[in-house]
Parts: structure tokens; sequence; C-alpha cells
């Protein structure tokens, strides 16, 4: 296998969740072009499928499963329907959100539902689909950490405190998996423009203090994902384990 066959992923199934729009949409559609069969997921049936159209008018294969990342009942019912028709390859874990507040005044019942979404549901996907890439002895799980597994900022503790479990979480499962076969890493966004950030990128006193905190001098384009993401997808990343790949323009690298 040549290197520039190393990266490519015919014949492999993805799936990612949370990717009907955002990040995860654009990691899924990366992922189709370097050959994979994309599994949307979301809970949205209807943006799942609007967003499985686009894609599809690209050429790319691709189809949905809506379910609750934060049910793991649910969780496991889908993924062994997935199963059922084919393997799942690749399992990219992206379903996140944020919640801002001040630590002290944050309420239990929003720090509750955002570690929910951010922490347990990578450990309840990731769990249903190893116990099936296990007895295969191969499989990717790429779990979507953030600059803020590593600094923080005011504001977003809570934020913060998820995506540093996430950080450790992929870790340790690298090492209680790696031995299976499975490569499990992480991918740390820096800050990217998406829907989700529209109001801080029209705010002109954030966006100024962005640009200059980053050495790259500008926002990220969700685009810029794909490489990272089909890298740590594909043969070219085999002996990869344990390890975040920061994306940030070069955020995590300076004070």
């Amino acid at each position: 296998m040549s290197i520039l066959e190393s990266f490519q992923l015919n014949g492999r199934r993805a799936l990612v969740t949370g990717s009907s729009g955002g990040i995860g949409f654009a990691l899924a559609r990366a992922l189709g072009q370097a050959g994979a069969h994309v599994i949307l997921n979301g809970r949205s049936a209807d943006k799942l499928q609007q967003a499985a159209t686009t894609l599809q008018a690209e050429n790319l294969s691709v189809s949905t499963s809506a379910f609750d990342v934060t049910r793991a009942d649910e969780v496991r019912s889908a993924i062994e329907g997935i199963e059922a028709q084919a393997p799942i390859d690749i399992l990219v874990n992206n379903a996140g959100m944020q919640i801002r507040g001040p630590l002290h005044e944050f309420a239990d019942d929003d720090w509750h539902t955002l570690m929910k979404t951010n922490l347990d549901s990578v450990y309840f996907v990731s769990k249903a689909v190893a116990q099936k890439m296990i007895p295969r002895g191969q499989g990717k799980i790429i779990n979507i950490c953030s600059v803020q597994s590593e600094l923080g900022r005011p504001g977003i503790a809570p934020y913060t405190a998820s995506k540093g479990a996430v950080k450790m979480l992929t870790k340790g499962m690298a090492i209680d998996w790696g031995q299976f076969g499975l490569n499990v890493n992480g991918l740390g966004p820096g800050y990217f423009k998406t829907e989700l950030t529209e109001k801080l990128v029209k705010d002109e006193a954030f966006t100024a203090w962005l640009v200059g905190r980053t050495p790259s001098r500008r926002w990220g384009d969700v685009e810029e994902l794909g490489g990272a993401a089909v890298f740590l997808a594909s043969e070219a990343s085999r002996f990869m384990n344990g390890h975040v790949l920061y994306v940030d323009g070069g955020v995590t690298a300076t004070l």
C-alpha cells in the first residue's frame, strides 16, 4: 500500500454523531470524500435528511440514523440496528453543546445536561461500538475534543471540565482497547466559524482578541478539519493511539 492509498477510506463505514450541521457535517463530508459510506446521526430526522440530501447531491454515499446519544438504551438499540446491516469501521463522537455562565451561578440542571451531551454520550456510543469492533480486531474511534481540553476561559468552566474529561477518556479507551486492534484518538478543534459561534464571530472585540491570540491570525473554516479527520480514520494513523491532534491555528502553542 502506497502512502496515498493509506489515506483512502473506500469500503469503510463511518458513524458521525451530531452531524446534521456544523463541524460534524464537515467531518462527515470529508470522510465521504475519502471514500467512506457515512452514517449521519442527530435527534432530528428532518435535519438529518436535509444534510444527507446535500451530501448525496455531491455523489457521496450517505445514510441516516436518528437517535439520542445521551440515552444509553437508545444508543445500544441504534448501534445494533446499524451493525445488523454492516459493520461500523469508524466512529466519530462529535455531538456536543455549550452552556455559558459564571461557575458560581451555574444551574445544576445545566451542568448535568452539558455533561450528558459532551461526556456521557462519548462513553455510551464508544462502548456500544467498541463491543462490536473488538471481536473483529480493528476499528477507529475519534473523539472530538477541544482547545478547552487544555485551556480555559471565563464563563465556560463546565464545558472545559467536560472536554478535559473527553481527552482523558480518549486516553483510557486507547489503553484498554488498543490491545484489541482499536485506534482511539482525539481531534481538538480551535475556534471555527459555525452556526454555533456566529455571535462570537460578529463580536468585534472577541474576534480582535482571538485573531491576536492565534498565530495563524484568523478563525478556522470547518473544512480545514477534514484532513485531520481522514488521517485519524485511515490506515495512515494505524500506530497512533491515545493522542489528541489539535487543529487550532496554533492557539495551544502560545501564551
